[in-house]
């Protein structure tokens, strides 16, 4: 008869050493403002679509779009209630731990990225490097 040993089971991994999934973070300003723009739109099962582009003057630009119907299969959903954000998988790696808010000022109103990936922005303040 052979003898097999058996492995001790394996110690929890902790929380901060967990692998998180990457995520971005909407400000409550971002959510009321996409609620706002989909409400006037007015097209029923809308979302909003963040994400990057290749492109503009530092090598990135951020892409912010309507988005009509279920989301496609490999988007990661972010749903703040009523208010439903998608983010492509690729997008998603240059955006990690970013957040989406809504800047509202005596100049220009309009979403902003506050992304901790960002190395460097142009002028602009349209297109990035990380």
């Amino acid at each position: 008869m052979q003898h097999v040993e058996s492995a001790a089971p394996a110690a929890p991994v902790p929380a901060t050493e967990q692998k998180k999934e990457p995520s971005i973070t909407v400000s409550p300003a971002a959510v009321e403002a996409i609620r706002a723009q989909i409400q006037k739109r007015g097209v029923p099962n809308t979302s909003l679509r963040v994400g990057i582009r290749g492109g503009g003057c530092s090598g990135f630009s951020y892409v912010i779009e309507f988005h009509d119907g279920p989301p496609r299969a490999r988007d990661r959903v972010f749903d703040y209630g009523d208010v439903r954000v998608v983010v492509d998988p690729k997008s998603l790696i240059y955006l990690n731990g970013s957040v989406l808010d809504w800047e509202k000022t005596l100049m220009k109103q309009g979403f902003k990225f506050v992304n901790p990936n960002e190395k460097t922005s142009c002028g602009c303040g349209h297109s990035f490097t990380v």
